[in-house]
């Protein structure tokens, strides 16, 4: 049974206090007072809460404090008692509620809710995936997990030393998001400074100037040169050059390649333990750009010498000047090794494959000793389609021989088929007018 007129109301309030079982019983919609600022509200459909109203300096805050069917009245007293006392002490409740309430969020939920934001004011559908592809590769990774609030000088440091100076435009664009992440999250109230990026460069070598000889090649300009490589006659050096870039190994390894270590359909190259750096079998997946590269250099193929590349001297590989003069030759002002951090950056920048198969491809090891140790995978499969992805970017155009000719094959098998599947139209005569004078 609930109270139902204004008389009702005015004794409840009269009383000062009130008992669980009259909270039960009230059903009129208002405010009803158990004093000292603690209030019962209900609502018109019904619903009882809890409401505090104090005043702090001056100004008053209602606080709500629950539904009564969450709270209890002795609860709500409690919770009611310790915000006065705030209030008292010339501390806001409500403000320090809103403190307790956020919910602080990791960089990787910052990241994206910073991404979804600014995307609206994005025209380039390109950067808007580069943007956020460049934090999962390189930032996820240490960063990805922590509150936003716990992420300082020394951690952004740890990200950028690993790729300053492999991938250096990279690495520059990865400091500039992060710092964008953590400003944005300053701005939302869940950090309470902006980014610490001044000084973060302080803590990093120098970068190679961007004025005279770059360490690499932009990987957008790639497809150009590997255009003006293959237009050059075939030599030992082109062709050692060519399958460097297309399948992203190291100078020595390419030099140093042997016959034996290709199968026997040209699908896969396994450069053994000892010639390795890091002292592990390398399985290298080969594009059919690149599988056609070796088919050229068998021409070149010295009997009784197992090298793919040799040198000037009978039976001595290609020396690394050999490459080198190659590319001074065609005035590239870029480094042999350099072509390893240009496939890098176009992995990072142009595909959406994670940072654990990109090092894979470029043989790199753990630094992670318990990672390394459970790592019982080489992602040949997944860096099969990544080097055909490369060789496709690098070599748009290129296709093997047994390619092309099975195409020709299929297209005029298709036209022969169509070609007898229609049926053939009565033949009209078509009388032709003479024009005097045409």
């Amino acid at each position: 049974m609930g109270f139902k007129s204004g008389a009702c109301r005015g004794i409840l309030h009269g009383m000062g206090k009130l008992t669980s079982a009259l909270v039960k019983e009230l059903i009129e919609p208002g405010r009803y007072s158990d004093g000292e600022g603690l209030l019962l509200q209900i609502s018109p459909s019904g619903g009882k809460s809890w409401l505090m109203r104090v005043q702090v300096n001056g100004r008053r805050r209602d606080i709500g404090l629950g539904e009564f069917r969450h709270v209890s009245l002795r609860d709500a007293r409690l919770e009611a008692a310790a915000i006065k006392k705030l209030a008292k002490s010339g501390v806001d409740p409500l403000e320090e509620r809103r403190k307790v309430e956020i919910v602080i969020p990791t960089f990787e939920q910052a990241a994206k809710r910073a991404h979804a934001e600014m995307i609206k004011g994005w025209k380039n559908g390109k950067h808007t995936k580069q943007w956020i592809k460049t934090l999962e590769l390189y930032a996820y990774p240490k960063l990805g997990k922590l509150k936003v609030d716990k992420i300082e000088g020394p951690l952004i440091r740890d990200v950028l030393a690993e790729i300053w100076l492999e991938i250096p435009e990279t690495a520059r664009r990865v400091r500039q998001r992060i710092g964008t992440v953590l400003d944005w999250s300053y701005a939302n109230g869940f950090r309470t400074s902006e980014a610490p990026m001044r000084s973060i460069s302080k803590g990093l070598p120098r970068q190679p100037k961007k004025t005279g000889h770059f360490a690499a090649l932009p990987h957008a300009e790639v497809p150009a040169f590997m255009k003006s490589l293959r237009a050059r006659g075939i030599s030992s050096s082109r062709l050692a050059l060519e399958v460097l870039v297309l399948t992203a190994v190291r100078s020595g390894e390419v030099r140093g390649a042997r016959w034996s270590e290709l199968d026997e359909d040209l699908t896969l190259w396994t450069i053994p333990a000892e010639r390795m750096k890091a002292g592990f079998e390398h399985a290298v997946p080969l594009s059919p750009q690149a599988a056609e590269v070796f088919r050229q250099a068998r021409a070149l193929r010295i009997k009784g010498c197992d090298l793919i590349f040799p040198g000037a001297t009978s039976g001595s590989a290609l020396s690394d000047m050999a490459l080198l003069e190659l590319l001074r030759g065609m005035e590239l002002p870029a480094t042999v090794h350099g072509f390893r951090s240009s496939f890098r950056d176009w992995v990072a920048e142009e595909t959406d494959v994670p940072r654990e198969i990109a090092e894979a491809a470029l043989a790199h090891t753990l630094e992670n000793k318990v990672e390394a140790a459970y790592r019982r995978t080489d992602f040949l499969a997944k860096r099969r389609v990544l080097m055909k992805t490369w060789a496709d970017f690098c070599v748009p155009s290129a296709k093997s021989r047994s390619q092309r000719s099975a195409e020709r094959t299929n297209a005029l098998g298709g036209r022969a088929r169509d070609v007898a599947a229609t049926p053939r139209r009565p033949r009209r005569t078509v009388v032709r007018r003479t024009v005097q004078g045409s």
